[in-house]
């Protein structure tokens, strides 16, 4: 059964830094190495409001990023083709919200582009992990 984790979430004050993980596991073995292309992405949801793009990698290191981050938040992979990294810094109370982690994964072709921030149809969710931005 794939699993989609997320951890890093924490309470901490404004100004202040997070780094989200994700990992992605459960694929068979020769599947987990069959995959090629991938596209990872970090989502959050704040109380009382819809699911939000923050921001969408894929296996080439292409990144897009919602207009909000405005450089304060960083993605990366991490150190497989199924992990990715949220860096996150100057945080504000606004950024208070439940963060997702999200996957496509493929042999052949895989699309990440802009509009899967706001249109987030990925395969696999993870269940999110709790920021708390608070004096």
């Amino acid at each position: 059964q794939v699993q989609v984790m997320e951890s890093g979430g924490d309470s901490v004050q404004p100004g202040g830094s997070l780094r989200l993980s994700c990992e992605v596991s459960g694929f068979p073995y020769k599947t987990s190495m069959s995959f090629d292309k991938t596209c990872m992405g970090w989502f959050r949801q704040a109380p009382g409001k819809g699911r939000e793009g923050i921001a969408v990698i894929d296996n080439n290191g292409i990144i897009h990023y919602a207009d909000f981050v405005k450089g304060r938040f960083v993605i990366s992979r991490g150190n497989s083709k199924y992990t990715t990294v949220l860096q996150m810094n100057n945080l504000t109370p606004e950024d208070t919200a439940t963060y997702y982690c999200a996957g496509d994964f493929a042999i052949s072709k895989v699309r990440c582009p802009p509009a899967k921030l706001t249109s987030p149809d990925f395969d696999y969710w993870g269940q999110g992990t709790q920021v708390t931005v608070a004096s």
